[in-house]
């Protein structure tokens, strides 16, 4: 896939992930308007709902705390990140990296709990700006050796929905 702008890559993000949960027979509702606080859609069956996230990308890894990483360490700049999030919306994750135009693109499921533990473990345990779908660190680098990856437990499933409206 040829590299589209940042608004393209949210844009088909948010269509893609609630395309996937109508495919699941979840209700979907979508916020009005540009930049919504916290959440982007809603998802809905009987009486549960949950709030969606929905972060595109087409590199590899999503930025989530570069912007409060001024003046803290990682696992500080995560701390205050967490802290703006509700425990009852879930990010879902939209991957387009090595995804032809007629391909689903690869679709994660997160608590921000899961998010922010994650990202304290990234790097060797230092921690790291950006979620990284599969990250090899090179031989200069901090974290030489190690490889971050996206646990297997978020794939986009309907259990792992199902789940989510339990443990969120």
């Amino acid at each position: 896939m040829s590299k589209i702008s940042s608004w393209h890559v949210g844009v088909a993000a948010e269509a893609f992930a609630a395309g996937m949960f109508a495919r699941c027979g979840y209700d979907v509702s979508v916020q009005y308007g540009a930049n919504q606080p916290e959440y982007d859609l809603m998802i809905a069956k009987g009486e549960k709902i949950l709030k969606i996230s929905v972060k595109g990308s087409q590199d590899g890894g999503w930025g989530l705390t570069q912007n409060y990483k001024k003046g803290l360490d990682y696992h500080q700049a995560v701390d205050k990140w967490f802290e703006k999030h509700k425990s009852k919306t879930i990010f879902c994750f939209v991957q387009f990296k090595n995804t032809a135009l007629n391909e689903l693109p690869r679709l994660y499921l997160a608590t921000p709990h899961e998010v922010a533990e994650t990202l304290k473990k990234s790097a060797g345990g230092r921690g790291d700006t950006i979620l990284a779908e599969e990250h090899k660190w090179g031989i200069t680098a901090y974290a030489a050796g190690t490889v971050d990856k996206i646990p297997e437990s978020w794939n986009f499933s309907r259990d792992r929905i199902e789940e989510l409206f339990v443990t969120a």
